[in-house]
């Protein structure tokens, strides 16, 4: 179904909705007819709603305790930090390469001079819109479609394509460190599902913790591109499987052979198509998809992650949704905003906070 980005320069699709913003992730996210979908690629014949694959159940029992409004915030990590933003811009780094590129919810001024906004590497042009293609400029000197970068300990290759994604989203590190957390402490290896996998980080980050990972993505060049970053830190025997699929229809699938798993990452664009034209619509299909993977959830599971981007939708539209469908497991349903703070020059000085995505939670306890 989606995918946040497309690949190097296309369009991306993963799961039901195939592309999405990340098909850059290898894109993330997937397009609609008027525009390219970020993440993944394929096209095929069209294919009938997948909601129509079988009933929402009917669920009984109380709500999940609730904990809202959540705020998970980064200041950065690794390779990458936020520099500074304005003007419908931000200024980030990401290893030696310092970029800018748009950024629709940055309608304050910059804080750092002009001259430093223009001493950068690399700045992306073109259709402003996130789902829309552009192309990259390089003030200094051109530079290699990728390069290498590293995130909680996660080797992997950034990569300039032509829908404004370097091919991984860092406001999802408090995510990330949450999973590597539980998976850590569990005592057990875990079973983790990473739906719209995208470049595999969050893949790499859950295997080398020690869980056993099946990424799905519906973008082949997505899964080639994780395949390689796996490659780029020598993570070839970690327990992964890279499945190149439409996630509505794996899930699906995973349901009828009763397979289960401890936690569950799902970041589903707002409308992609899958790899043999099936199509995904988030506000159509997002019940459906929760609903699969709370029965695809084992006894004993640490947690199911949604994360939403680009949708006009409070936080408390997905909350709610994941409070109903988790009703009589107990728990609590925690939602909110990912946001990164600006760290200035130096990666350390606290700035403003740059909304990113919506998110919803649910852990057992």
């Amino acid at each position: 179904m989606k995918q946040r980005e497309r690949r190097p320069g296309q369009k991306r699709t993963s799961g039901t909705a195939g592309e999405s913003r990340r098909d850059e992730r290898t894109g993330r996210t997937a397009k609609p007819v008027a525009r390219p979908a970020p993440a993944r690629e394929s096209v095929g014949e069209a294919a009938a709603p997948v909601a129509a694959a079988r009933a929402l159940i009917t669920r009984a029992g109380e709500r999940p305790a609730e904990r809202v409004p959540i705020i998970l915030e980064s200041l950065g990590a690794g390779d990458f930090h936020l520099i500074d933003s304005g003007d419908g811009q931000k200024l980030e780094q990401y290893g030696p390469h310092r970029i800018v590129r748009p950024e629709a919810q940055a309608l304050w001024r910059p804080s750092l001079a002009p001259q430093i906004w223009e001493k950068v590497d690399a700045v992306f042009t073109g259709d402003t819109d996130e789902e829309g293609a552009g192309r990259w400029r390089f003030p200094k000197a051109a530079l290699g479609e990728t390069w290498p970068l590293n995130l909680l300990g996660v080797d992997f290759l950034g990569r300039f394509t032509s829908f404004r994604h370097v091919g991984v989203f860092p406001e999802q590190i408090v995510h990330w460190s949450w999973m590597k957390d539980q998976v850590q402490k569990a005592g057990r290896p875990l079973k983790v599902l990473n739906l719209f996998g995208y470049t595999g980080v969050a893949s790499l980050v859950a295997a080398a913790a020690g869980a056993e990972v099946t990424h799905v993505d519906a973008s082949k060049k997505a899964i080639g591109w994780a395949r390689e970053n796996q490659a780029l830190g020598r993570m070839e025997k970690l327990p992964i499987r890279w499945i190149c699929e439409d996630a509505m229809k794996f899930i699906l699938r995973e349901e009828r052979r009763g397979s289960q798993y401890d936690i569950i990452l799902t970041d589903p664009p707002k409308f992609g198509r899958g790899p043999n034209g099936e199509v995904w619509h988030l506000f159509e299909h997002l019940p459906l998809m929760l609903d699969v993977c709370r029965e695809i959830l084992s006894p004993r599971a640490a947690g199911l992650v949604l994360t939403a981007y680009s949708i006009r939708a409070s936080f408390y539209s997905i909350h709610e949704l994941m409070r109903e469908t988790m009703r009589g497991a107990g728990g609590a349903v925690e939602s909110g905003e990912l946001v990164i703070r600006e760290a200035g020059l130096d990666g350390k000085t606290p700035g403003r906070a740059l909304s990113t995505s919506l998110f919803s939670r649910w852990v057992p306890k």
